[in-house]
């Protein structure tokens, strides 16, 4: 177990058509990890991701599974071709991420993550309603503008980047608020179909509180944090039951993450699955979380790597070679 490394992984927002498909055609392990998934889902999902003429990976019950899929057959390609002689002490996923955290410790197993989040974007899309804000704003003045309009802080992705979360009309008035307030910061809508990890979401967690009763969850010398507390996950299934039910409606404390990450002694990152950026095909993207952290690690001498297409694969790869 390497003492300084923590493993990352994306969340919703980092999936696109084709996600997955250059590592798909170039290594088996990723074809079994897909197989496993397609057969856990009762659909083909690499037909999903990869000929998705309807865009339907932009749909919460599909995106879930597929991002899932992907971190997971990266992490295991990783894992493969280096020997398992890079371990992470430490994982940590931004939202969604968090179940693929958990399925690289050993805690959860892949096949019921896939079963649970598949459920999770179900019940997301069908009882969540409104839309979702990012507000390069701090905590304080985001909070108050929310509390203003009816919305919900959704995630503290940094000091001054919070999402917030509520109906069309409410974030309209938000945003035309916040310009006469601050007419120096900006937003943007983020796609999404619904106000995750806000109040909008109750519904849809009180039926999720019924799927996690039912999952095993396992012990492991992995650290795993969490994102409704910003630390460590306890060792204990109820535990860590809980607070996944208590993360669906509560804002994402991604920036308490990244902290608890410094005080843990982390210099050394890696990324796996999803990504961004304009471009249509897997070699056009870039990682989904390493902007967000480089900022928050500024001036801390962090070495931040990814594992989300061919490329990067053998960057990072060449960069861990003995």
């Amino acid at each position: 177990m390497n003492q300084d490394i923590a493993f990352l992984f994306p969340g919703q927002g980092s999936q696109y058509p084709g996600m997955g498909k250059d590592l798909f055609q170039l290594h088996s392990v990723v074809r079994d990890t897909y197989q496993e998934a397609s057969d856990a889902l009762e659909y083909n999902l690499s037909q999903l991701c990869f000929e998705d003429q309807d865009g339907k990976i932009h749909y919460t019950r599909f995106t879930q599974p597929a991002l899932l899929t992907h971190s997971i057959a990266c992490y295991r390609l990783f894992f493969r071709l280096t020997q398992g002689r890079i371990r992470p002490f430490v994982v940590a996923g931004h939202s969604l991420g968090e179940y693929s955290a958990l399925v690289c410790a050993g805690i959860l197993d892949f096949t019921e993550a896939l079963k649970l989040v598949k459920c999770r974007g179900e019940l997301m899309g069908e009882y969540g309603e409104g839309e979702m804000e990012a507000l390069m704003l701090d905590f304080e003045s985001a909070q108050n503008l929310a509390v203003r309009h009816a919305c919900g802080i959704a995630a503290c992705n940094l000091p001054e980047q919070i999402v917030v979360g509520g109906r069309e009309e409410d974030l309209d008035a938000l945003v035309k608020d916040m310009a006469e307030r601050f007419p120096r910061r900006r937003s943007s809508r983020l796609k999404t179909e619904g106000a995750f990890h806000t109040y909008y979401m109750v519904e849809a967690s009180k039926r999720f509180r019924e799927k996690l009763q039912n999952v095993a969850f396992l012990i492991s010398d992995i650290q795993v944090l969490s994102n409704f507390t910003g630390g460590v996950h306890d060792s204990d299934a109820e535990s860590i039951r809980a607070r996944l039910f208590f993360q669906l409606f509560n804002p994402v404390l991604w920036y308490r993450n990244l902290l608890t990450l410094q005080n843990l002694g982390v210099t050394q990152m890696i990324e796996f699955g999803g990504g961004i950026g304009k471009g249509g095909t897997p070699s056009e993207k870039r990682p989904n979380l390493e902007a967000m952290i480089k900022k928050a690690y500024r001036g801390q001498g962090l070495s931040y790597f990814s594992v989300i297409n061919q490329q990067t694969l053998e960057n990072t790869l060449e960069s861990f070679q003995d």
